[in-house]
């Protein structure tokens, strides 16, 4: 499966999102998955994101709000939303990717969904879905968010099941994070992102 340009006539790689909500274990299973991947050719792309550099969780490019707002007015970044408060992009390095033939694998947003797909088309969306208790279990335990903030984020999530977003593939991560591993490289390997098993 290769990747069409929005112009119609760029042929490279495929844009893979990987959305779901917050505390979904999105970042662990990204690096738990990253050197199969990179193995196989698949990037995966680093986030920009205005959060302090000291917090917890994925290796992302923390900038201030006014680095992002000039980064955004350069037209540096090729995706870029904002959600629970913070703003987050993605580099142009993407495009690039896609154009060279490498996949790419992005942490994105289910509430960007519609631009992501405007401007590729061609892109695979997976959700990352977790049971409410496991959630809040996970939410609670990384100390990142206040009681509300926690109670906010599993409202929004009620708001953003996978079987209410259209055209997306669902993988559950409510169990051990290896199995969800292998999941996902089953799932990439029927959609032909990577090679099948020997």
């Amino acid at each position: 499966m290769r990747y069409l340009a929005s112009d119609g006539e760029t042929e490279g790689g495929r844009l893979v999102l990987l959305v779901g909500p917050s505390g979904a274990g999105k970042d662990s299973l990204l690096e738990a998955v990253r050197p199969l991947l990179q193995a196989q050719g698949v990037e995966i792309a680093q986030r920009v994101i205005t959060r302090s550099a000291e917090a917890v969780g994925e290796q992302a490019l923390a900038v201030t709000e006014q680095q992002f707002d000039d980064m955004s007015r350069d037209e540096a970044f090729a995706l870029q939303w904002r959600a629970n408060g913070l703003q987050y992009g993605i580099t142009r390095q993407l495009d690039a990717w896609l154009e060279q033939g490498r996949s790419v694998l992005v942490n994105g947003s289910r509430g960007h969904l519609a631009q992501a797909r405007a401007r590729y088309p061609q892109a695979l969306v997976i959700c990352l879905e977790v049971s409410m208790p496991v959630l809040r279990q996970r939410l609670q335990a990384r100390g990142r968010e206040t009681p509300d903030v926690i109670e906010q984020r599993l409202a929004r999530s009620g708001m953003w099941r996978a079987e209410n977003l259209p055209d997306v593939r669902r993988l559950d991560n409510s169990g051990e994070l290896n199995q969800a591993v292998q999941d996902l490289l089953a799932l990439l390997r029927d959609e032909g992102i990577i090679a099948p098993r020997d």
